[in-house]
């Protein structure tokens, strides 16, 4: 699959960096997770993600958890959780009707980041989910392209304190205000888990 098409070209053509780009491409985009980006995602507490419907209309969400809640499965597979949200579904149902994806890790601290484009699955009886308290299903990404991104415009910046909502083994986490609101409360699952 190639990474750049007509409208990328166009661009790279207007401002002289198609030499660059496939420099970058030839070099740097692969299609493998090697042991540096096993290190570097699994040491994240964050990523976002963008996700399309079948009609190509996009949508991009920040999921986060405890260093470590993205695992690197082998060279080519990640896995992360599925939490409770707002119940809208929108980026893993638009994985459901077009699985590809696209996820950006980063480093504030450090400032680097690392774009892993791939194929997503969901599967509500992973063999992984009972790893994931409270977790509704297990999302694998089959990685296509794996390739470091220009760290120059990162804001460096501090994580001052983990969520609170966060699901940890052994401790129940507060209910959200936003759920307890008059226009929220009367239509929220009856169940925290849906039947398996």
């Amino acid at each position: 699959m190639a990474l750049y098409h007509e409208g990328s070209r166009r661009l790279q053509d207007r401002f002289d960096t198609r030499r660059l780009a496939d420099r970058i491409d030839e070099r740097l985009v692969r299609e493998t997770i090697d042991d540096d980006d096993r290190a570097f995602i699994e040491a994240r507490d964050m990523f976002f993600i963008a996700t399309a419907d079948e009609e190509g209309r996009p949508q991009c969400s920040y999921k986060g958890g405890d260093p470590g809640f993205v695992r690197v499965l082998d060279e080519r597979t990640i896995a992360f959780p599925g939490y409770d949200g707002n119940g809208m579904y929108l980026t893993f149902g638009n994985a459901l009707v077009n699985p590809h994806v696209g996820l950006l890790f980063i480093d504030f601290e450090g400032r680097k980041r690392l774009r892993l484009n791939g194929v997503a699955s969901i599967d509500e009886d992973d063999e992984l989910l009972a790893e994931y308290p409270e977790a509704q299903f297990v999302v694998r990404v089959r990685a296509t392209e794996v390739f470091p991104n220009c760290p120059r415009y990162i804001h460096r910046m501090q994580l001052v304190e983990r969520s609170e909502f966060e699901p940890r083994d052994g401790c129940e986490p507060p209910v959200p205000a936003w759920k307890r609101t008059e226009w929220a409360r009367d239509v929220l699952p009856t169940t925290p888990d849906p039947p398996r």
